[in-house]
C-alpha cells in the first residue's frame, strides 16, 4: 500500500473526532509531502533539531506536535510556530515555553505527559506531580501557554488486557483533572493516546488524538 492508501485505511477505521497525527519522526521532507497531498495536516516528531529542520522545508499549513521529551534549551526553537507541545513532563519545561511565548507575545497549547507504562524509560508525571503543578503559583501566573489534556505511552506489548487498562488509567488522570481545575474550559478536551499497533485500542478507551508512524509511513 502507498502512503496515500494507508492514510485513507486509518481514517476510514477512526471516528471523525479523532485526530490522526502521522508521526513523521526519521522520515525525509519528501516523504511527508506524499502524506501532506492526501490532505494530512497533523504531523509529530520527538526530536526538537529534525522538527525545527523539516519545518523550514514544508509547507506553513502543516500543524506540527512535539510528541517526545523536550529539553528546556530547546523550547525557544519551538515555541514560534508548534501547534501543540504535547510531552509537557515537568513545572521547569513549563515555565521555559511560557517565557519564550511571552517574548512573542503568542500562547501556546500543551498536554500534561503522565507516565502510564510498566516501562522506567518512557518520561512523564504521575497524578499528584500533575496537580502540584496545577496548584502551583507559578502556574497561575502563567498567560503563554493554555493545558489542553493529557498523553500519554503505554507499554510496548500485545497484551490487549495490559494495555487497556493504561489507557484507562489515562483517562482517569484526564478526568480528574478536568473535575479540579478546567470543569469550565472546553479547551481542555484532549487525551493523546494510541500509536500504530494500538490506537483502535485507545480510542474505545477515549482517546481523541491517535500518534500513528510505522502503519502511516512503513518500518524506520
Amino acid at each position: 500500500m502507498s502512503i496515500s492508501d494507508r492514510i485513507l485505511d486509518i481514517r476510514a477505521k477512526i471516528p471523525e473526532n479523532v485526530r490522526l497525527v502521522a508521526v513523521s519522526k526519521t522520515k525525509p521532507a519528501e516523504i511527508i509531502l506524499e502524506a501532506y497531498e492526501e490532505g494530512q495536516r497533523f504531523f509529530g516528531e520527538n526530536k526538537a533539531q529534525d522538527l525545527i529542520a523539516k519545518q523550514a522545508l514544508l509547507p506553513d499549513d502543516i500543524k506540527w506536535h512535539f510528541i517526545g521529551h523536550l529539553q528546556t534549551n530547546k523550547a525557544k526553537y519551538l515555541v514560534p510556530f508548534v501547534s501543540l507541545i504535547e510531552s509537557v513532563d515537568s513545572n521547569k519545561l513549563l515555565k521555559e515555553i511560557n517565557k519564550q511565548a511571552a517574548k512573542i507575545n503568542r500562547k501556546v497549547d500543551c498536554l500534561l505527559q503522565f507516565h502510564i507504562a510498566s516501562e522506567d524509560t518512557k518520561f512523564g508525571l504521575d497524578l499528584d506531580e500533575a496537580k502540584e503543578i496545577l496548584e502551583s503559583e507559578s502556574y497561575k501566573q502563567m498567560e503563554n501557554i493554555k493545558i489542553c489534556g493529557a498523553m500519554g505511552m503505554a507499554t510496548f506489548t500485545d497484551e490487549e488486557d495490559v494495555l487497556k487498562e493504561e489507557f484507562g488509567r489515562l483517562r482517569h488522570y484526564f478526568y480528574e483533572i478536568k473535575t479540579m481545575y478546567f470543569g469550565d474550559d472546553d479547551f481542555f478536551k484532549e487525551i493523546s493516546m494510541g500509536m500504530s499497533g494500538d490506537y483502535l485500542i485507545a480510542i474505545e478507551e477515549g482517546s481523541t488524538n491517535i500518534r500513528v508512524g510505522t502503519a502511516i509511513f512503513g518500518a524506520r
